[in-house]
This record gives structure tokens, sequence and C-alpha cells, in this order.
């Protein structure tokens, strides 16, 4: 496989980037080049380019002057030339697109073997590549990195939005690396922009330092005492990074003074960076809040860094005991928290966007309300007192970090691209199975592999019906390496995604309208709080469906609530401690149906399998009907006193083994398990 990588703007080569340089030089070129090349290095894989824009400013180096340039074995970065040959900043590339659209489509036109897939960073390279798309018929991935319709409160730029509402409905994928990323911000640009949203954890690509005490020199002339704890943030000075607000919370708590000094790379100041009106400004600030006197010889802002020296500004700020601040207002995944983990470096970091889902996974830090000054302070305190604490969080960081690795990125990518080269349309079949994930496909691995093994063998049309949302969905299923459905039923049956006429997924607009019908999601939401709902995270909970935690009884108190007050929605409990609040017409069982109509196909050839409380409607749905139903081995939720009727088939094996023996037992499976895989599943 050939792959093309797009990113336009910022001051893209290897294997020394200067990062900081510039305001758009920044995280999104160590992502694009750490997933580079992870790809170059798979042996399905014979050549990556990275498509990027030349332009002649000698204060930036020559190096972006050169149209091709060979970056290692399989691996190369091209560059594409314009009639503006100067240094662009993202603000003013966007006029510039139209003219690398025509250049990259001559390239295109005169390659030798053009790209089996594009990979488009930011929404001004989705332009160029669905262009690519539309004339030559290569598909398309796209990885916005940061949109604008987030959390930050920043001014919106409309024709930037609408580009990238363009590039998330338009493209074959879209590859984000947060949950935040892939269900909160991109719900932002409506129900459907979502249908296309895969969420897989990128690696981490910092270099380790070279050797001890690297770096010291880069302080020496401003900290009194490089051996107290170090407090280091490194981010380009953007509003966004709210970097003078920990300058702030520093210059203002003697508390922290008397423990720590304060470092903060803010890009590499001069002339490059300081031509940004925003950067000048973050950097002003920066300068005014730490060059008071009393702060002399405990805070330092070094003007120049590279990439060794930031290495080992990390073991430094580990082994003097210190802890690694990023404060953004919003950051959509934050490759920093993986590089301080990498080190050993317990974090205080932003509870807004990506970082939350980072430091819950690690579990190498603290996370704090970005604006509150008190609480960074507090958390800030409590890691350098608490020499437990401190040692907990450096010990998880190096023990877990491993989860985020640029190889198992390229593997997930690959599949990616496997699927988008082969899109599946929907076709006849003779069965339709839905099915939930966890517990019932998911659970044991043997009976998983023989569950795909079928799907292969026999080609139904698989859907899952799961209270996961879409990305999270197919990332479990990636997970346990299970084949990838046709139809997508997520978020309890509120969300039905069914493949167009070219197998690209789509939201079933019709069922959203029936659910809008009778939704009234914000009285809903006000009386679920007047209750005292235990809500489950912000990233739970979706456009038709709420989510909380609690049990049966709980339940049932809040059945008798909406039933006095006259509120339009149904409550569903499952696994003993998750309620999901939904509308009246959602549910599993409505979307299977609705799914099944739309697709053409009778409910006598409809199979649902499930094990817990939220897949009680879907079964109840063919009980009474003329479709079958399977309840696996392992079923929990006093499911099996709640489905007695005939036309659901107890399973004895559990998890994918139970539905196997079910589909079996209805005879649309025959042999799909030997008798000794039997034996062990159940």
């Amino acid at each position: 496989m050939h792959i093309c990588h797009i990113a336009l703007g910022g001051c893209l080569t290897a294997p020394n980037v200067n990062y900081g340089v510039t305001e758009d030089t920044g995280g999104h070129i160590a992502y694009i080049l750490g997933a580079a090349r992870a790809q170059a290095a798979r042996r399905d894989v014979d050549g990556v380019q990275i498509v990027t824009r030349a332009f002649d400013d000698p204060a930036l180096g020559a190096v972006h002057t050169q149209t091709e340039q060979q970056v290692g074995r399989g691996l190369s970065i091209r560059r594409l030339w314009t009639a503006q040959r100067g240094y662009l900043s993202k603000e003013n590339l966007a006029a510039e697109v139209p003219a690398l659209t025509e250049a990259f489509l001559a390239s295109l036109a005169a390659a030798t073997r053009k790209p089996d897939v594009i990979h488009a960073h930011f929404a001004d390279a989705a332009e160029l590549a669905l262009a690519a798309r539309e004339r030559f018929g290569i598909p398309v991935i796209y990885t916005p990195h940061s949109l604008a319709l987030s959390k930050s409160g920043a001014s919106v730029d409309q024709k930037r939005v609408e580009a990238e509402r363009r590039a998330l409905m338009e493209t074959d994928a879209v590859v984000l690396s947060s949950r935040d990323e892939a269900e909160h911000q991109v719900a932002a640009y409506g129900d459907g922009a979502q249908a296309r949203v895969h969420r897989v954890s990128p690696g981490v690509s910092l270099r380790r330092p070279a050797a001890q005490g690297a770096g010291r020199a880069l302080l020496a002339e401003t900290l009194d005492t490089p051996d107290r704890p170090m407090l280091l943030a490194v981010a380009r000075p953007v509003a966004r990074k709210n970097l003078a607000t920990l300058a702030r919370v520093f210059a203002n708590s003697p508390a922290l003074q008397d423990r720590a000094n304060l470092v903060i790379l803010a890009g590499q100041h001069g002339d490059p960076l300081q031509a940004n009106a925003e950067a000048r400004g973050e950097l002003d600030q920066l300068r005014a809040l730490l060059g008071a006197e009393a702060l002399r010889g405990q805070v330092a802002l070094p003007p120049r860094h590279t990439q060794a020296d930031v290495a080992a500004l990390y073991d430094g700020a580990a082994q003097s005991g210190g802890v690694f601040v990023n404060l953004a207002l919003h950051e959509p995944f934050g490759l920093t928290m993986l590089e301080a983990a990498s080190h050993g470096l317990p974090v205080v970091a932003t509870q807004e966007g990506g970082p939350a889902d980072i430091v819950a996974d690690l579990g190498h830090g603290i996370c704090v309300p970005p604006r509150d000054e008190a609480a960074i302070e507090a958390a800030l305190l409590k890691l350098l007192d608490d020499q437990a604490l401190w040692s907990d969080a450096a010990i998880a960081g190096r023990a877990h970090v491993s989860r985020y690795d640029w190889a198992q990125w390229a593997e997930s990518v690959q599949q990616i691209c496997h699927e988008i080269r082969n899109p599946r349309p929907a076709r006849d079949t003779h069965v339709m199975l839905a099915s939930d994930i966890d517990n019932t496909l998911t659970g044991c691995v043997p009976s998983a592999a023989l569950f795909g093994a079928w799907i292969a063998r026999d080609r139904p049309l698989f859907a899952v019906a799961t209270g996961r949302s879409l990305p999270e969905a197919r990332r479990i299923l990636r997970d346990w390496d299970l084949p990838t459905p046709q139809v997508f039923i997520t978020s309890v049956g509120t969300e039905v995604y069914l493949p167009d006429s070219k197998g690209r997924l789509c939201l079933d607009a019709e069922f959203a309208r029936k659910l809008n019908a009778s939704w009234h999601r914000d009285h809903v939401a006000r009386v679920l709080s007047e209750f005292g709902f235990n809500w489950q995270p912000e990233v739970e909970q979706r456009r038709w469906k709420l989510s909380g935690y609690g049990d049966m009884r709980t339940a049932r108190r809040l059945e008798r609530l909406f039933t006095r007050r006259g509120v339009a929605a149904q409550i569903v409990a499952s696994h003993g401690r998750m309620i999901d609040v939904l509308p009246r017409a959602a549910g599993k069982g409505p979307a299977v149906c609705a799914a099944a109509k739309r697709l053409g196909l009778p409910m006598n050839r409809v199979v649902v399998a499930g094990d817990s409380g939220n897949d009680f409607d879907m079964l109840q749905t063919v009980e009474a009907g003329p479709g079958r139903g399977i309840l696996v081995g392992n079923a929990m939720d006093g499911m099996r006193e709640r489905c007695a009727g005939g036309r659901i088939y107890m399973a004895r094996a559990s998890h994918a083994a139970g539905v196997l023996e079910g589909l079996e037992t209805f005879g649309f499976a025959q042999n799909a398990m030997d008798s000794d895989s039997k034996m062990v599943a159940q």
C-alpha cells in the first residue's frame, strides 16, 4: 500500500523540527512524523509520502525550498510550489488553497504510482484530498487536530467551520485521538458528523536525552538553584494554551516559590514567531508576569530550545521531583501528557479535552479547571508535598504509557484503510444478526475468533446494537479483532448508522426525526438534576441519551417521578449500576426494526443477541414477532427470568460462543464451532 499524508501549515521537515519557530509549527507535525514513520516500517506498506507547502524564507531554513526530501527508508516529503513563495501563517494560507490544489492534482497526474489512501491533516488539506478523490478515486482519511467549534470560548471563523464540516461529512474516515474530540467536538458539527469517526490513540515521539544533566545550560543563567523541583510547561504562546495563568499562579503563590522553580518553553522567540500578534502579546504578558524582582532566579523563559533540550528538561523535572503543567483552555488531545509520562514526570493538567482522558487512563496526575487558580495551586502543592502520591503518579505514567504506541496506531489505521478501499454496501442476505458487543461478543478471545470466521465465511448482514457511542464501538471491536459491522445501532438504540450506496455509513435521518418528535432533552435533564441524578461523565451524554449511575430501585423511583411530572422518556437500567434515559421511541428494539425495514429485510430473517438489561427491549421485539433472539450463557440483570418466551434461545455457552450456539440452533451458522470449542465455551 502507498500512503500520502497532506499537511500544509508550519515548518514541516525531518528529522530536526524546530518546534515553536512559528505559531503553526506544533504538535501536529510530531503526530504526522510519528504516524508516517510507523506506517513506513510496516511490511504491507511500500511507501509513505508527506505532502506539504514549499516556501523560501532564509530565517526558517533552506530545507523548505526542497521539492523532494528523503526522510528514511520508504518515507519522503514532497513540497508543492505556487506563485506565492514566502512563508504563510495559518490565517493567510486559506487564500492559497486553490493554487495548492492544482499543484497537488498536477503532481498526482504525473506520478508513476498514485497513493492508495490520502490522509489529510486539517481542513485545508482535506480540500486537496477531496479534489484528488473526485478526479482519481482515491479514498480520504481526515484528522482535524484542532476543531474550531471547541469549548475554549474563542471567536469562531465561520469559513473554517464550514470547511471542517465538509471534511467531517464527506471524507471516507475521520481519525481522532480522544473521546472529547470524537464525541463532543464533532457532535457540534451536526447530528451526522460522527458517522465516519474512529478514535485511535497516537504514540509518543519525543527522543530521550543523550546524557545525564543535559539541558542544564538552558537554565544556568536564570535559575539560582536549578536542583529545586521544576514546574515545567511546554506550549506554543497562544491564548488557548493559557500559559499566563500558570505564570500568574506561581507569581502569586509564596508557597510554590518556596518549593519550586518555574520553567516555561513558549516557542522559539524571534522574528518569525513575533510576526504573529497573538504570540507577541502572549510572550509580552509572560515577561511582565515573570519579570518581577521577587521571582528573579526562580523562573526561566528560554528564548530558544531544541528537541533534545525538551527531552532533557522532562528528565530534569522528573529527577528534581517536579511536575509538568498543561493548563490549556481546551486541548484536543495532549501529546505532552504522554511525553511527560514517558519520563516519569507527574502532571497537573486541564480537565478540558484530551488530557483528562489521558490522565484517567494513565493515572499519572491531577486534572483541574484551567481557569481556577486556587485549584491549580492546590494541585501543584499536593504533588510537590506528597511524596507517595508523586511516586505513584511517576510509576503509573511510565508503566502505562506503552498503551500509546505508533505501531499500534499504524495497525489500527491500516484496518481503516482496508475498509475504506473495500466498502461493503448492504446486499441481500440470508440473515441479519444484530448483537450487543460488551460481554456478548467480547469476553472470550477464542470464541470471538470463531465468530469472526463465521462472518467471513457466511457473510451475513452484521449489525451491532450497543450502549457505546459509534467511535467507542469501533474501538472495542478493533481491540477484540472482531469484524466491522455494516450497521451500527449505538448509544442504547438512539442512533442508527446505515451504509449508503457506496458502503459509507450515514446517520438514519428518518429515525432521528422520529426521536426528535417526542424528546425534550433540556426538560428531561432539569428533572433528572432535581431528582439528584448521579450523572455519568459529560462525554457519556448524547443528543438522545442522558446517562447516570444507579440500580433497579433508582430506576423505579425515576419512573414514578417521570409519571407524576408527565416527562416523555423511558428509563433503561443495566449491569446493576447504569441508568440511561431515552426518548420513548428509542431503544435497541425499535432501532433494529427500523434498520431492517430501511434495508428491506423481513423480521423473520433477523436474529438479535444480548446479555443485559439494555438488550431487553431488543429481545422482547423478536419474542412476540417473527424474529429470533439469543440470550448468551453469561447473561445478567435477571435476564433469564425476564426473557422466558419461546422465541428466545437460552444459550449454554457464554459470550460469542453463545451467539454462535444460538445461530447454529436456528440453522443460520452450520458447523461454526467444532465439538471441542463447544465444550470449552460451555
